[in-house]
């Protein structure tokens, strides 16, 4: 992946199967709010690219997914550095799958926290 949001993020995929997702980016400027801390619409975003990526390899062939809820907590401010993301599934059902994903500072503390809620879009 280099292209859209993924590429504009800067991210990089180093783990990717059904269950679990691994994605990892270096904070840069152009990913900071006024403050100078990472944006809270970054984290966000690549808790949505984590889940989405793990929930479209799991349903596989059978359709897509869309994200159809978002929530993300923001538990540490973080100006610098490499951040990576762990994606994980909560429950995958017929209709609907949920993520969670943490994301963690070179140091290994928990900087985000949050939770994607996908739908599965099959052809009935």
């Amino acid at each position: 992946m280099t292209g859209g949001l993924f590429g504009l993020l800067g991210l990089t995929l180093d783990e990717a199967s059904a269950d679990r997702v691994v994605i990892r980016w270096k904070v840069r400027p152009e990913l900071l709010q006024p403050a100078g801390i990472v944006h809270g619409g970054v984290y966000c975003a690549v808790v949505e690219t984590v889940g989405s990526f793990g929930g479209s390899i799991w349903l596989g062939d059978r359709g897509t997914v869309v994200g159809v809820s978002n929530q993300t907590d923001f538990l540490r401010a973080v100006r610098e550095g490499e951040l990576v993301a762990v994606g994980t599934p909560v429950h995958r059902g017929r209709s609907q799958q949920l993520w969670q994903v943490e994301i963690t500072d070179t140091e290994g503390r928990l900087v985000s926290r949050g939770q994607v809620r996908l739908q599965n879009l099959t052809a009935s």
